[in-house]
């Protein structure tokens, strides 16, 4: 019988296609390994640059997740303004809900000055819970006077807010100023679309000395949320993230431990077609305004009909 042999020309094809295999697979260990150490790096940088930050939240114990709505999650988002001193006020207060589901965030900024129900204490300006007693009190007074169950929380001291942005986005974060704002943050900001840094959005964001008042600035807050939310799915913003979450693992106190979970936030975040809507309380036509010894200028709000409008808004029924 005649002895067969291979076609010599696909023996030189196939092990040409065998090298071109090994190097593609070599390269992309290589690329693996490279980006690993990067990110280790840029990781450790990250935390270094929050050494030393200190923020004591005390104790918390979230709300279950409602059977009627097993993919919603609500996170309490804290910003607080630390003065030196060992206790703080809340100088931002939002309600974060995220529907897994449907891939969809909702945001609802509560004014600071809100006439609250302070479970355990005088009824005080919103702002002054977290002083009194830390988050689980801030968030019992949101929850036991809106009916919104908490399952999460997250605090940012302010001054860490600028070292943030400039480590997410070296570039700036567009924003449309639209007014000159000078007073009381620190620097001066001309009207114009402009990128701005970490220091320029922390004043843009609290900038609150015209006629719209807290009003105002709780809108430029909701402002700066989405417009850094469309800065996150920008290409380059990959570079940034390890040394991003090495600071924010040290900059962001949360209840959150499961790594998955603060990934699966931040993918959401980075989804080119994920919503994000925002709200305000208290709603158009439900508030007035008065004044109090122990508690100064505050506004009054009509309860049930801003429960109303968060029911509406979240399109979930609140107790």
């Amino acid at each position: 019988m005649e002895e067969q042999h291979d076609n010599p020309i696909l023996k030189r094809r196939r092990k040409k296609k065998l090298r071109i295999g090994r190097t593609l697979f070599t390269l992309l260990i290589l690329a693996f390994i490279v980006a690993g150490i990067y990110s280790v790096i840029q990781y450790n940088a990250g935390k270094a640059i929050a050494k030393g930050n200190t923020i004591d939240p005390g104790s918390f114990k979230g709300d279950a997740i409602h059977p009627k709505y097993p993919t919603v999650e609500n996170y309490l988002l804290l910003g607080v303004d630390d003065d030196g001193s060992e206790k703080s006020r809340t100088d931002t207060m939002m309600v974060l809900s995220w529907d897994k589901g449907a891939g969809e965030m909702k945001v609802i900024s509560f004014m600071r000055d809100i006439y609250a129900e302070i479970p355990g204490y005088k009824s005080y300006k919103l702002n002054t819970a977290y002083y009194l007693n830390g988050v689980q009190t801030a968030k019992d007074t949101i929850t036991g006077m809106f009916g919104i169950p908490i399952h999460h929380y997250a605090i940012v001291d302010f001054n860490n807010f600028e070292s943030i942005v400039n480590i997410a986005f070296p570039d700036g974060v567009e924003i449309d100023v639209k007014k000159e704002m000078s007073e009381k943050i620190g620097v001066t900001l001309t009207p114009g679309r402009k990128r701005l840094n970490g220091k320029e959005l922390l004043g843009y964001a609290r900038f609150r000395a015209d006629s719209e008042g807290d009003f105002g600035r709780v809108g430029r807050q909701q402002e700066i949320i989405t417009a850094m939310k469309e800065e996150v799915i920008r290409p380059g913003m990959i570079l940034a993230a390890p040394k991003l979450a090495g600071a924010i693992s040290s900059f962001v106190h949360t209840d959150l431990t499961s790594k998955d979970e603060i990934s699966r936030a931040v993918s959401l975040l980075m989804k080119k077609g994920a919503k994000l809507e925002t709200m305000t309380i208290p709603v158009e036509g439900t508030y007035s305004f008065n004044t109090y010894k122990h508690a100064g200028s505050v506004i009054e709000l009509n309860i049930e009909k801003n429960k109303e409008a968060i029911s509406q808004f979240l399109d979930t029924q609140i107790e």
